[in-house]
């Protein structure tokens, strides 16, 4: 492509915007010159320095979320032509024009693109997902995870609460109180610590109750959605084996 050809190329958006938790939402579309490796964050930082839309009238700026810009910190999670993905790792020159811009529809829109995941975060709060370990007094070093147990629980350690697989599951919406298959999946990575395990069947409860594991429908869109690769299917498929492990211990009284 010549420099001139550049030069005049541009990109279409359409942008999804809500003014507030309360408002209607509505579409506004924006025509962009196409720079070489431009991705979405650096689209919507442009339309930022210049808030003028295709009728070319000055707007609010467009907002939303964004941190590492290298698809580690999940914060730019949105909705790109129809598929939830981390907006910093989606290239213009491989997405189909003109590029649709969502917010997340799993939770509640606090402004355009910028959503709240206290739901996402209240279930890990459910499950435990951390290890208990006030740190007011040196323990020494922790005990060794065996190597084979630690390569796997390194991939289920990869999860940047992105929010992506939650937005894929069909299970996880208003209507229910499902936690979802990143929690599921902490549980797992959790349980399998050293240390974690001694709240191993706090958490087994946790998913035994209401919105629990038996929440999941099996559908595995999360799986194929993670940005990360984490094998979300396998962690719930051994968290069920676990939770009727511990359910029918808890009726033998064992």
């Amino acid at each position: 492509m010549t420099d001139t050809a550049t030069a005049k190329k541009t990109v279409k958006f359409i942008i999804t915007r809500q003014d507030s938790p309360e408002s209607s939402s509505y579409n506004e579309e924006f025509e962009l010159p196409y720079r070489p490796g431009m991705n979405v964050i650096s689209a919507l930082m442009e339309i930022q320095r210049n808030p003028v839309n295709t009728e070319g009238k000055s707007i609010a700026p467009v907002c939303w979320e964004s941190n590492c810009l290298e698809e580690v910190c999940g914060a730019c999670s949105m909705v790109i032509n129809g598929k939830p993905r981390q907006a910093c790792a989606a290239l213009i020159d491989k997405l189909e024009q003109p590029v649709r811009i969502e917010p997340m529809k799993t939770f509640p829109v606090v402004r355009d693109l910028v959503i709240d995941r206290t739901r996402m975060f209240n279930a890990l709060k459910r499950v435990k997902a951390w290890i208990p370990i006030d740190g007011t007094y040196d323990l020494g070093p922790g005990p060794r995870m065996p190597e084979k147990k630690r390569q796997w629980a390194y991939e289920l350690s990869k999860c940047m609460t992105c929010g992506v697989c939650l937005e894929a599951c069909p299970n996880v919406n208003e209507k229910t109180d499902f936690i979802g298959p990143a929690a599921l999946s902490q549980v797992r990575l959790f349980n399998a610590h050293p240390t974690g395990e001694m709240n191993a069947e706090d958490r087994l409860e946790a998913l035994m109750e209401d919105g629990g594991i038996e929440g999941c429908g099996n559908s595995q869109n999360c799986v194929r959605s993670c940005p990360k690769g984490i094998p979300l299917t396998t962690s719930i498929a051994e968290m069920n084996k676990q939770t009727t492990k511990h359910m029918f211990k808890r009726w033998l009284g064992v």
